[in-house]
């Protein structure tokens, strides 16, 4: 879910720059930071980026610069003009023949407030259209870069589900011997104990039965085989998958934490912390797939 994208464009006299950044999150959490002017259209890029982005906190910086004078507008105060005009001719009357005539219109522009100049009104739904066309090609950017951090998370991760699928298959082959050595030992014990009496066989078989039932793993071996393998087909998947990774993930660890809970066997505890391992990491790299 981390991830980088910017683009810049001039459009009707604006140079846009929008720059989209990420990082890993459960949810969508989206901040526009726009300039106060443009806020109008925060909801608008909100909505773009929902339509692209599912998960991550995902931040835009959008700055927006006016180039062309199209966007101010130069007006005339004409009643403070006529006053400012009043006042000057009620002055040269006071003056009499002492004060000559002689100004112009740039004198008159000199004077406070007789020209203003304000921002001329905006189409609100153009410049929102142009804003979300920049994010566009910023999203672009932003999903290129993902796709390729992707394909790598990917590939870990195939590697690290082909290291859990052979863990599985060492504990499925010992699993069996750890029966039969139960056996061996129980009749061992029961021999030393009961020495020259005979022992029953059949109690052996009971036992040693109770004991293959209750270290019998093969329920979550199969579980976690069939797990490995939905994993695989969502790593395919060109939709959204990365709260089904977490779930699955979840259930991969619970089926290792089983395995190791039934069985005593140092050998397939230390599979179990292996197998574990893998999970962990694995569990770090889906924190980063959508």
């Amino acid at each position: 879910m981390t991830g980088y994208g910017r683009a810049r464009k001039t459009l009707h006299g604006r140079d846009i720059t929008v720059e989209v950044r990420s990082v890993n999150n459960r949810y969508l959490d989206c901040t526009v930071k726009l300039p106060r002017a443009y806020i109008f259209a925060e909801e608008a890029m909100k909505g773009l980026v929902q339509k692209r982005v599912s998960r991550g906190k995902v931040d835009l910086f959008v700055t927006v610069a006016a180039l062309g004078a199209e966007e101010t507008v130069v007006a005339v105060n004409e009643a403070l003009a006529k006053s400012y005009i009043d006042a000057l001719r009620h002055l040269r009357q006071l003056g009499g023949g002492e004060v000559k005539e002689k100004w112009c219109v740039t004198d008159l522009a000199r004077l406070p407030d007789v020209l203003t100049v304000t921002k001329g009104e905006e189409d609100l739904e153009t410049v929102s259209a142009d804003l979300c066309e920049v994010l566009e090609e910023a999203l672009n950017a932003y999903s290129a870069m993902r796709e390729t951090e992707g394909g790598k998370l990917a590939e870990d991760i195939r590697r690290r589900l082909d290291a859990i699928e052979a863990l599985t298959q060492l504990v499925e082959a010992r699993s069996p011997q750890t029966v039969a050595e139960y056996r061996e030992k129980l009749l061992s014990r029961m021999r030393e104990v009961l020495q020259s009496t005979s022992i029953d066989e059949a109690r052996i078989l009971t036992e040693a039965a109770i004991f293959a039932d209750k270290v019998a793993v093969d329920e979550e071996t199969v579980r976690l085989r069939s797990h490995v393998s939905q994993l695989r087909e969502m790593l395919q998947s060109e939709v959204s998958v990365g709260r089904k990774l977490d779930f699955l993930i979840q259930e991969l660890n619970r089926e290792a934490n089983t395995i190791g809970s039934k069985c005593s066997d140092l050998q397939i505890a230390r599979d179990v912390v292996d197998l574990k391992a893998e999970i962990e990491k694995i569990r770090e790299q889906v924190q980063n797939i959508e």
